[in-house]
């Protein structure tokens, strides 16, 4: 049986770099070392390598294809393998951009391994090379007694996972769940010491009480200067609550994936004035491309990355680049110009993309649909925008053409804020359906939540009260 070594290599500098690889022999089986860490979610199945790897396959064709993160092009190279002996192949790969360069920094801030996962130190390791991350966040959670992967590390920087290019991260997702819907789920990262509890509710068992509100979890960990990301998309009861009353420091949009289009409830708070920067990331594995994009005002640090993040210098993206520039301005900015100026879009993708669009106070302004080869890939568009009015300006792609993931291409950076960034035309009605949210929360939490005492129920109420009372201030303001 013949052998087939790889050895991957950066083109420019000619070093040999970690990757994920999909080698299919003559008789169409995904064929890898018997050692290897292998790629989680869906799509084509490819293994981790270090830079180097092995595989015993049949004779004939072979195909090759060779992945590293999103910004070089992934290889696809065909051989034929003898009867018997060894083949070896030299795989470069190429950039097709370099963000960093540009001092923006991608990330994962929602990632955990399952109780299946035996080898969490040595995906860990490789993870953030072969998927070219310089921020990978993963995190602790608890359902029931499962004993995830992931929970083994210890919560805090992990210095021994870590590069001056890699930054590696234990957080901890807090989470609540309920037969009546639950709470929902935060992200915290840059923590120091556990925030307890970890889960609450039918998470830990079927007389869990639905206490504390996570708007706790989000206190504790900014006491220890922890950053808090509710993800999800904005699932669960007290999302709007812990928005409205300044507890969060961005929105995880599409975790795991990008399945539909749900910009809702992230459009709806940024038309109330809460300006929360846009993040991403896989949950279970990394299992899609999804990372967000963090510009860095000095060199790359983790403290500098989340310094960007918090500021809203961001974009979400599967893969796509995605720029927006309004009167000098780019997102996270506030901007206090008035009367029409200038949008300037651009993007790069090594996929085709098929849309751009300007999203003005969470209604499409301008839309580009892109038909030659050339501007799917890449390219530049300016329209006018009418600042007269406060508001949020943002831009967003989209594609039809799949990855090795099979999820469709997009990207959507952060908003630009014009004013107080609260549009007058949209608050009121947004304001208007987040308090009806909160109000019918807190009609099950009074028929259904399982407390310890009054004392824990009362306590829980106010608070969504005290939301509540934020979004009928807004609708008061600005009216339906």
């Amino acid at each position: 049986m013949p052998r087939l070594k790889g050895i991957i290599r950066d083109s420019l500098s000619g070093v040999s770099v970690p990757a994920k690889v999909h080698v299919v022999d003559s008789g169409g089986r995904f064929v890898h070392p018997a050692n290897s860490i292998l790629k989680v979610g869906p799509g084509d199945p490819f293994f981790y390598c270090d830079g180097e790897f092995e595989v015993h396959l049949g004779r004939g064709a072979v195909d090759i294809v060779v992945e590293r993160g999103t910004e070089y092009t992934p290889l696809r190279h065909t051989l034929y393998a003898p009867a018997t002996g060894a083949v070896e192949v030299e795989l470069e790969l190429k950039r097709w951009i370099d963000l960093p360069e540009q001092r923006w920094y991608p990330g994962n801030t929602h990632i955990h391994y399952n109780e299946l996962e035996g080898r969490p130190e040595e995906r860990l390791r490789l993870e953030p090379e072969v998927n070219d991350l310089s921020v990978t966040a993963i995190s602790i959670l608890q359902r029931g007694q499962i004993p995830y992967a992931s929970n083994k590390f210890p919560i805090g920087f992990m210095t021994d996972f870590s590069t001056d290019h890699r930054q590696v991260d234990c957080g901890e997702e807090t989470r609540h769940n309920a037969h009546h819907g639950g709470y929902g789920h935060v992200m915290l990262l840059n923590l120091r010491n556990l925030v307890e509890p970890v889960s609450r509710g039918d998470l830990v068992s079927a007389f869990d009480p639905d206490y504390p509100p996570l708007c706790h979890a989000c206190d504790d960990a900014r006491t220890q200067g922890g950053i808090v990301i509710w993800c999800h998309n904005g699932n669960g009861m007290e999302a709007p609550v812990a928005a409205g009353l300044g507890k969060l420091d961005a929105f995880n949009l599409f975790d795991p994936c990008w399945k539909d289009l749900e910009y809702d409830i992230w459009y709806k708070l940024l038309n109330c004035g809460i300006g929360l920067p846009a993040s991403t990331g896989s949950d279970w594995y990394v299992c899609s491309n999804n990372r967000v994009y963090v510009q860095t005002e000095d060199q790359f640090t983790y403290q500098n990355w989340l310094e960007g993040l918090q500021a809203g210098r961001t974009f979400i993206t599967n893969g796509p680049a995605l720029w927006l520039d309004i009167d000098g301005q780019g997102p996270g900015a506030r901007i206090e110009t008035r009367g029409k100026v200038s949008a300037k879009v651009e993007w790069r993708s090594h996929y085709p993309l098929d849309r751009v669009e300007v999203v003005r106070d969470g209604e499409v302004l301008h839309q580009r649909l892109l038909q030659q080869m050339v501007e799917q890939r890449e390219g530049t568009w300016t329209v006018d925008v009418d600042l007269a009015g406060d508001g949020w300006v943002a831009v967003r792609v989209l594609g039809a053409a799949r990855d090795s993931f099979q999820q469709a291409v997009y990207a959507h950076s952060s908003p630009v804020y014009v004013g107080t960034g609260v549009p007058a035309v949209a608050a009121g009605e947004s304001a208007a359906f987040f308090a009806r949210g909160i109000e019918a929360s807190s009609g099950l939490i009074k028929r259904s939540g399982r407390f310890t005492t009054d004392a824990q129920r009362q306590e829980v109420l106010h608070l969504f009260e005290q939301g509540r009372k934020v979004y009928l201030d807004l609708e008061k303001e600005y009216g339906v």
